[in-house]
């Protein structure tokens, strides 16, 4: 296990990676209001805000997980998360998760993002990799994903039925061997 007690704050050019804050909620759900945000990340149309709210309310807590807000540094709010969650003891290594809400996209601020959460996992813990989904109809976030170093590693076939098409789930890894030859 990784513990992950310590939510840090992580200053990059144009973001900041932080924990939760209270001021945060209308942002968040904002984004997860949002019709791109919930096509791409294969969500429900359904919104619980109360439920919603009480989930991130308990993000700070959390030991076993790092979920950290995506404060855009030219407007101050939150346009995302970041998450690293689900470890797998076998591979010791973890899930990775990011979501950009409408104000933060196409500048950017999803890569800065990525980059960020990768550097400060393979240089504060000792995970050997790190792991995501995405599905195929999300080109822009799967050039992201393998712009900063994350190679397919499987494929789950229809994975999601969207509008009455099947869509493919695409599997990518990073492990810290190549992040560190690509960082070198």
């Amino acid at each position: 296990m990784v513990y992950l007690g310590h939510k840090p704050i992580i200053d990059g050019e144009k973001v900041v990676l932080r924990p939760f804050k209270d001021e945060d909620f209308p942002y968040i759900e904002e984004c997860l209001k949002d019709s791109e945000v919930i096509k791409l990340t294969g969500s429900s149309e359904g919104f619980d805000r109360e439920l919603v709210m009480a989930w991130y309310n308990t993000r700070n807590e959390q030991t076993d997980r790092l979920d950290l807000a995506i404060i855009d540094k030219s407007q101050d709010i939150l346009v995302g998360e970041v998450v690293v969650n689900l470890y797998d003891e076998k591979a010791h290594g973890m899930n990775f998760r990011i979501l950009i809400g409408p104000r933060g996209r196409n500048r950017g601020l999803g890569t800065e993002s990525t980059e960020l959460i990768i550097e400060y996992m393979f240089k504060n813990t000792t995970l050997n990799q790190l792991t995501l989904s995405v599905f195929e109809f999300n080109p822009r976030a799967k050039n992201v994903y393998e712009k900063v170093g994350f190679v397919i590693d499987s494929i789950n076939e229809n994975e999601l039925e969207h509008d009455g098409e099947w869509i493919d789930s695409i599997n990518m890894i990073l492990t810290r061997e190549n992040w560190l030859v690509r960082n070198k």
